[in-house]
C-alpha cells in the first residue's frame, strides 16, 4: 500500500507542480496517510471481543487455523498499533518538511518556478491556490490555526500518551493509568475522521489539466496568459484531495459502537453475589448468578463494581464448569482495584457487581484434543479451574462424547497457601478417576517456585500438613507420566523424546498455559522443538490465554 501511493503522488502529472514545490516529502506524506488509514480500519476489530466469540463459533471446519489465530488478537493489536506509530512519526516529519518548504517558496522572490506557483492566486477569493501559507502568515500559525494542523496536534498528542501508557510496566503497575489514557481513542479517532478535510496539499484540478499540460508549460512559467482562452498554457488552477480517512474507519468505528452497546445493556442485566469467600493468598471468589448467562469452560467476563469504580472493567477467567447453577471467579489482590475489591466484600457482602461476557478464549479448545496440557503459574490456574470442574461433572454423568483420553495438569505456584485454593476439586477429581477405573486420565503435579532446593525436603512435611498427600506428591518426582522438572521446586520443561509422556501420547496435544511471558516463550520454543513432523507421532499445539 505504501509503494502504490508513494509511485502515485511522485508520478502522477496533477501533482507535479506541488512536487516543485515539496519534493519527494509529498509522496512521503501521502503514502503514510494511507498506511495510517488502513492501520487505523485494523486497530479496532481485535478488540472487538463479541465479534472475535463469534467467529469462534463459526470456525469449527478449522479449529486449529482459524481458531489459533484469533487468539493472537491481542498481538495482532499491538502490532498495528506499532504500525500506527511509526507511520504516524513519518507522516510528521515529512509534513514538518512541507511547511518548511512552502514557506520557503513563498518567502522567495527570486522568480522561481516554485515562487511562481506559491503567489498563484493568492489575492483571489476563489479556491484555486497551491501554497496554504501566505507571505503574512508563518508556520506555526498555519500549524494551529488550520483544521489539519490543529487536529494533527491533537491526534499526535493522544497517539503518544495512549502508547506510553500501555508500556508493560505502567500496564502491570498502574493499570487505571493504561486504562483512562486507553479511552483517547474516542479522541484520535474523531480528530482523524476531519483531520483531511480542509485538504492543504493540493494537486491540479482535472480541468486545469486540459488547458494547462504541466509537463509542456512548467519550461516557460512567464508565457502562462489567463486571458488568452486559446492557449495551451493558461495559468494552472488547484484543489484539495478529497478527506478518505472516514471512509477506511466508518465500518470498524460502527462495528465498535455495536459492540459497546452490547455490552453496556448485557451489562445492565442484574447479577446476584451468591457467596464470596475469601481464600488464602487474598485471594476473592465470587459465585454469581444471572438470568440466561451461558459459558463455556475457561471463558473470561468483565467485571465493573460501581462501589470501588463506576467506569474501570476488569477481566477475570471463569472459574466454576458449564454445568454449575452459578458462575464464578477468582480474584487476587494485586492492584488499587483489586485491593479495594476485597476490602468491599469483606466489610459488605451484597455490593453490587455487573458483569460483561462472556468471551471466548483459547482454552475453549481442550477437549478438542485426545490429550492435553494445562499449564497455570499462580492466579493462572483460573481457567483450568473451569476445565478440571467440568471434567468431574462428565465423568459423574458417564459422558462418552468426550474426546480427551489423557490430561497433564501442571500448577506453578511460590507459596503453599495458595495451594489450598483448589485442593478439594483435585481431591474429588482423583477419587472420582479411581472409582470409574480411569486412574490415569488425570495427572497432574504442584510446583512451588520460590524455593530453593535445600529447603524443598525440609518443607516438604509443612506442605503435607496444608494441603492432603494425594494432592501434592511434591516429595516424589516421578519420571512417569509427567513433564521432568529441573528440581521439585523448580521451573517446568518439555520431556526429552524418549521420555515416557511421548510414549503414552503419540497424538496431537494440546498445550495450554495460562502464566508470564517468559514461560510463555519458554513453553512455545519446547513445543516446536519436540513436535515431529511424521503425523503418526506426537505433536504439540502451543495456546497462550490472553486478555
Amino acid at each position: 500500500l505504501f509503494v502504490y501511493y508513494f509511485l502515485l503522488f511522485d508520478k502522477d502529472k496533477k501533482f507535479y507542480y506541488t512536487r516543485v514545490v515539496l519534493g519527494s516529502a509529498l509522496a512521503w506524506a501521502r503514502a503514510s496517510a494511507k498506511c495510517l488509514n488502513f492501520n487505523s480500519m485494523l486497530i479496532l476489530l481485535p478488540v472487538c471481543r463479541n465479534l472475535l466469540s463469534f467467529l469462534r463459533g463459526t470456525c469449527s471446519c478449522c479449529r486449529r487455523t482459524m481458531r489459533k489465530q484469533l487468539d493472537h488478537n491481542l498481538t495482532f493489536h499491538k502490532l498495528v498499533a506499532y504500525s500506527i506509530a511509526l507511520f504516524t512519526a513519518v507522516h510528521i516529519i515529512a509534513h514538518l518538511c512541507n511547511f518548511e518548504w512552502y514557506n520557503d517558496s513563498q518567502q522567495a522572490a527570486d522568480g522561481s518556478l516554485s515562487s511562481i506557483l506559491s503567489d498563484l492566486h493568492q489575492d483571489e477569493e476563489s479556491n484555486k491556490w497551491l501554497n496554504p501559507i501566505r507571505s503574512n502568515n508563518t508556520v506555526t500559525y498555519v500549524t494551529f490555526t488550520t483544521i489539519p494542523g490543529l487536529t494533527g496536534v491533537i491526534i499526535t498528542v493522544a497517539l503518544i500518551l495512549m502508547v506510553t501508557s500501555s508500556m508493560e510496566f505502567i500496564r502491570r503497575s498502574y493499570f487505571e493509568v493504561f486504562w483512562y489514557m486507553h479511552h483517547l481513542f474516542v479522541i484520535y479517532f474523531a480528530g482523524l475522521v476531519i483531520h483531511g478535510i480542509a485538504g492543504l496539499v493540493r494537486g491540479q484540478t482535472a480541468e486545469s489539466l486540459k488547458e494547462h499540460n504541466p509537463e509542456l508549460c512548467a519550461q516557460d512559467p512567464k508565457q502562462w496568459d489567463r486571458k488568452n482562452k486559446h492557449s495551451q498554457c493558461e495559468e494552472p488552477e488547484f484543489g484539495s484531495i478529497p478527506a478518505e480517512s472516514w471512509q477506511w474507519v466508518l465500518a470498524p468505528i460502527l462495528l465498535y459502537v455495536f459492540e459497546r452497546v452490547l455490552r453496556f445493556w448485557r451489562s445492565q442485566q442484574r447479577v446476584v453475589v451468591v457467596k464470596a469467600v475469601m481464600h488464602p493468598s487474598k485471594v476473592l471468589e465470587l459465585q454469581m448468578h444471572k438470568k440466561g448467562f451461558s459459558m463455556e469452560v475457561g471463558q473470561y467476563i468483565f467485571i465493573n463494581c460501581p462501589s470501588v469504580s463506576c467506569l474501570e472493567w476488569h477481566p477475570f477467567t471463569l472459574t466454576s464448569a458449564p454445568e454449575e447453577d452459578f458462575f464464578s471467579v477468582h480474584i487476587r489482590a494485586a492492584g488499587d482495584w483489586t485491593e479495594k475489591l476485597n476490602d468491599t466484600f469483606q466489610g459488605c457482602r451484597k455490593a453490587a457487581i455487573e458483569v460483561d461476557g462472556p468471551f471466548g478464549t483459547a482454552s475453549e479448545d481442550v477437549f478438542q484434543y485426545e490429550a492435553a496440557m494445562l499449564v497455570g503459574a499462580g492466579i493462572g490456574v483460573t481457567p483450568f479451574a473451569s476445565v478440571l470442574k467440568s471434567i468431574w461433572y462428565k465423568f459423574q454423568h458417564a459422558d462418552q462424547r468426550l474426546k480427551t483420553k489423557k490430561i497433564y495438569f501442571y500448577w506453578l505456584c511460590r507459596d503453599t497457601g495458595a495451594f489450598a485454593w483448589f485442593k478439594d476439586l483435585l481431591a474429588s477429581l482423583e477419587q472420582e478417576m479411581e472409582e470409574s477405573g480411569k486412574a490415569g486420565f488425570l495427572n497432574y503435579r504442584l510446583f512451588l517456585t520460590g524455593w530453593d532446593n535445600s529447603l524443598v525436603s525440609h518443607k516438604h512435611r509443612r506442605v503435607q500438613n496444608t494441603v492432603s498427600q494425594p494432592v501434592t506428591r511434591l516429595g516424589t518426582c516421578s519420571k512417569v507420566e509427567r513433564l521432568c522438572a529441573e528440581t521439585c521446586g523448580g521451573r517446568l520443561f518439555l520431556p526429552s523424546t524418549n521420555s515416557s509422556f511421548l510414549v503414552l501420547c503419540r497424538s496431537v496435544v494440546g498445550v495450554f498455559l495460562c502464566g508470564p511471558e517468559a514461560l510463555a516463550t519458554s513453553l512455545q520454543k519446547c513445543c516446536h522443538q519436540y513436535s515431529s513432523l511424521d503425523p503418526r507421532k506426537v505433536k504439540f499445539y502451543f495456546n497462550k490465554e490472553n486478555f
